[in-house]
């Protein structure tokens, strides 16, 4: 089994995943470019994904973070993929991503100085 620190990392990747694919991008060019919807969309399954294996000790001790909505969001792409609002992923990439990203580090503290 993994460690949580690990499962924390993923979401810390996929996060600067999602910010490095849309760096100088607009909602209006995210909407019309499908490569980038579905690249964005899989880096946020994978943060929905690396919560829900998260303990649900440990979520309940970092209750500031919404882990009913991570998971519930990646739920929602995995199994009614049809119906994925694309403004809706944007929204959570540009606005709520940055937070859990931050949130995460904060977590994890300071990493090995060298």
């Amino acid at each position: 089994m993994r460690r949580e620190e690990q499962y924390l990392a993923d979401i810390l990747e996929a996060a600067d995943a999602i910010a490095r694919f849309l760096k100088g991008i607009s909602r209006e060019d995210f909407l019309r470019d499908e490569v980038l919807q579905s690249a964005v969309l899989q880096k946020l399954i994978v943060i929905g994904e690396a919560a829900a294996r998260l303990p649900k000790r440990f979520q309940e001790i970092h209750s500031d973070l919404e882990w009913a909505d991570v998971i519930g969001f990646r739920n929602i792409a995995v199994h009614a993929y049809f119906s994925v609002n694309w403004s809706i992923v944007w929204n959570t990439a540009t606005h709520d991503v940055p937070v859990l990203r931050t949130k995460i580090a904060e977590i994890l503290g300071p990493g090995p100085s060298g």
